[in-house]
């Protein structure tokens, strides 16, 4: 008898547990489910890891849940485009731009800024070393390697950008296989390939940075207006975006308190800041 009642008061604490409560005896306490904010952003700033910083502080004081891909710059426009996230965080400014004047974005808002960085061999065989970006560009179509993201990113863009301004077809440029490689990768592992093949390649300067000490690779050319490196968020025009939510995320990302974290991130761990912030201001 004392089994039985045993039992009987077990399957009674169970089905309380499963069913919330005893009918009648007072509201729910279960919790609604936290609000998420989809967002797409750079290879570059996932590399650097400053979004595993930046994400919880966001989470925390807004109580929302952060869904975050991680993409080159051309496939995050591509998401936004497709309604597929609310927000993207992008460096590439032309294509910004038209996003925009597409109706697919409402508005770009500039928040901290780096530069690219023309990265090779410590001997620089190329011999490339104090010129201009366009001027090294030149030079390693005669003698050199280069290794390019090739995927469509902020950083390829850049890439084409001084290829033009180079004076060169850069569909002419990817035909010269023997010197230039795509490695179809985001920046970190493009850097590593082209530690690995003693080559050249363009990156931001704070994957760079963050990937320095794995790298037998060091800035050969640092100067040059071209290689100012823009990072920018853009709330997605669609019917299905969380407006509020991604403007919560603009305001977040230039609010004093962030601003200073972005400016101060690496300085401890690089011996200098990966990123300058730039709230709202439009760099040039």
């Amino acid at each position: 008898m004392k089994s039985k009642v045993i039992s009987f008061l077990i399957a009674g604490i169970v089905l309380v547990s499963l069913t919330g409560g005893v009918a009648g005896c007072g509201t729910s306490t279960t919790t609604p489910p936290q609000q998420r904010l989809r967002v797409a952003t750079t290879t570059s700033l996932y590399d650097t890891s400053l979004w595993d910083y930046l994400e919880p502080m966001f989470e925390e004081q807004y109580n929302v849940e952060l869904d975050i891909m991680y993409a080159g710059t051309g496939k995050a426009l591509e998401y936004g485009r497709r309604g597929d996230v609310d927000a993207i965080i992008v460096h590439s400014k032309a294509c910004e731009l038209q996003f925009i004047a597409e109706g697919y974005g409402v508005t770009r808002v500039p928040f901290a800024y780096n530069y690219f960085l023309i990265v090779g061999p410590k001997d620089d065989p190329a011999g490339i070393k104090g010129m201009s970006p366009e001027e090294a560009f030149k030079k390693l179509t005669e003698t050199g390697s280069f290794v390019s993201r090739g995927d469509d990113s902020g950083t390829h863009s850049k890439e084409k950008a001084i290829w033009k301004a180079a004076g060169f077809d850069y569909e002419a440029v990817r035909e010269a296989r023997k010197w230039y490689i795509e490695s179809g990768m985001g920046m970190g592992p493009t850097l590593l390939l082209a530690s690995e093949k003693r080559a050249y390649t363009l990156s931001d300067m704070g994957t760079f940075l963050a990937y320095k000490g794995k790298l037998d690779l060091v800035p050969i050319v640092d100067k040059g207006d071209i290689l100012l490196n823009v990072y920018s968020a853009i709330v997605v025009n669609h019917p299905e975006t969380k407006i509020d939510m991604a403007n919560n995320l603009i305001s977040f990302l230039t609010s004093p308190e962030i601003q200073k974290f972005i400016g101060d991130y690496g300085i401890k761990e690089y011996g200098t800041q990966l990123f300058t912030p730039c709230a709202r201001a439009e760099i040039k």
